[in-house]
C-alpha cells in the first residue's frame, strides 16, 4: 500500500514525500482512512510506530478542507505529556503542513509564556500543548479552546500516569462537546479504557502490535 490510496491531498503527499516516506506503517494505514471520514479512534501504537503522522495527517486535511474562520481560532489540539513530545509533534505538524495554508503553535510550561501568547493572538490552526501550561493560560483568559473540531490525546496512558487526569477532564469540559477526539496510548490500561468510554463517542478500536516499531 502507497499513501496515494489513503485519500490524502496532493499538498500532504507532497510533504510526505519531502520527508522521504513512500509507505504507510500499519497504524497510519488503520487510522488515516477512520480519521479522514471523522471517527473518533483509540489506538494503540508505541511510540515509534509513526502514530503521530497517523493523526497529523488526517487531521491537516480536515483542517484545510473545513471553512476558514477569520480570526484563526484554535480549532484543533494536540495534547501530551512532556514538553519534548509536545515539540516533536509541533515539528511534525510543520513539516506536513509545508504546503498548506495551516498555522501551529506548541506550548509548553518552564519557559517565559509571553512569546507563546502572542503566537496564539496572531491565529493558530493547531495547538500542540501540555496540561498544565494550557490549563493556566486558559484560567488567565488568554485563550479559547470553544471552536475546537478535533481533539487528540497523545500518550495518555502516560498523561494518566503523570496525574495529569484532573486538567485534562477541566479542559475537555471547555471544547465543544461535538468534536471528533483521537485517543492515542501505548497501552490500554483499565484507566484509559475508562476515559476513553467518558471521552469518545461510538469510537474505533485500533491496535497495532509491537513488532511494528
Amino acid at each position: 500500500m502507497s499513501f496515494n490510496s489513503l485519500g490524502l491531498s496532493n499538498a500532504l503527499l507532497k510533504a510526505v514525500s519531502k520527508q522521504g516516506y513512500t509507505t504507510p506503517t500499519p497504524i497510519q494505514e488503520k487510522a488515516i482512512p477512520l480519521i479522514l471520514e471523522g471517527k473518533d479512534i483509540l489506538a494503540s501504537a508505541q511510540t515509534g510506530t509513526g502514530k503521530t503522522a497517523g493523526f497529523t495527517l488526517p487531521m491537516l486535511q480536515t483542517l484545510s478542507r473545513g471553512q476558514r474562520l477569520r480570526h484563526r481560532p484554535i480549532r484543533a489540539l494536540v495534547l501530551t505529556p512532556t514538553r519534548e513530545l509536545a515539540a516533536q509533534v509541533h515539528n511534525n505538524v510543520k513539516a506536513y503542513s509545508e504546503f498548506l495554508d495551516i498555522r501551529s503553535s506548541v506550548i509548553f510550561g518552564g519557559v517565559n509564556q509571553r512569546p507563546q501568547v502572542a503566537t496564539i493572538r496572531n491565529g493558530v490552526d493547531i495547538l500542540i500543548a501540555t496540561p498544565g501550561r494550557l490549563l493556566d493560560l486558559q484560567n488567565q483568559g488568554l485563550l479559547s479552546l470553544a471552536k475546537i473540531e478535533i481533539l487528540v490525546l497523545d500518550e495518555a496512558d502516560r498523561m494518566l500516569d503523570m496525574g495529569f487526569i484532573g486538567d485534562v477532564n477541566t479542559l475537555l469540559d471547555k471544547t465543544p462537546k461535538k468534536r471528533q477526539t483521537l485517543l492515542f496510548s501505548a497501552t490500554i490500561s483499565q484507566p484509559v479504557k475508562a476515559l476513553a468510554r467518558k471521552i469518545l463517542n461510538n469510537h474505533q478500536l485500533i491496535s497495532v502490535a509491537k513488532q511494528n516499531a
